[in-house]
């Protein structure tokens, strides 16, 4: 059975904006290395677009890094899932429409043969979390305190149990904290 997986970054209190998150080598480098045995990435509309807007063109961006630019090429061919009510077509390389429910779907895909899934969206990850349907976690914790924008896992009103596995520190101040649901091997 196929894994699936979440990361986001999130600040010291809990949200998650990622315009004000420290974006440095080391957190594009480890973002890469999360995708190399990723081969579907579930996304909401909102992060889509966001995403659609830069990684196609990372490598024409006068901005970019040469770790934006190896994320780029790794991101860039992955299948890429979109769900959405008013979204009515998908640009990005290799993306598609969803066309059938987040449960069902991910269901589906965790019976196929294949990759890791990951989820690249917090409102589709506190619905996964909800059905019990995520393995893992990755929650690189930047060293910022913000006053707004979307809180980690809101909406969730039950006590759910994570097992932690490790832990990483960049020069950054950021702390990764991996996690697997309880009772996963």
């Amino acid at each position: 059975m196929r894994k699936v997986i979440f990361a986001i970054n999130f600040t010291i209190n809990g949200f998650a904006d990622h315009t004000i998150m420290i974006a440095d080598e080391e957190l594009h480098d480890f973002f890469t290395n999360l995708l190399n045995d990723v081969d579907v990435i579930l996304y909401g509309r909102k992060t889509y677009q966001l995403m659609e807007d830069f990684w196609p063109i990372a490598h024409e961006h006068p901005d970019s890094t040469e770790s934006m630019k190896r994320f780029a090429d790794k991101i860039n061919p992955v299948k890429k899932i979109v769900f959405s009510k008013t979204l009515k077509e998908v640009k990005w390389e290799n993306s598609t429409l969803a066309s059938g429910t987040l449960i069902e779907t991910v269901t589906g895909l965790k019976n196929q043969d294949g990759k890791t899934i990951a989820v690249g969206c917090l409102s589709l990850a506190s619905q996964l979390l909800k059905q019990n349907l995520i393995d893992e976690f990755w929650f690189p914790v930047h060293p910022v305190v913000a006053g707004k924008g979307p809180r980690l896992f809101d909406g969730i009103d039950e006590i759910i149990n994570l097992q932690f596995v490790d832990s990483q520190k960049f020069h950054s101040g950021v702390i990764v904290l991996h996690y697997k649901k309880s009772g996963s091997n």
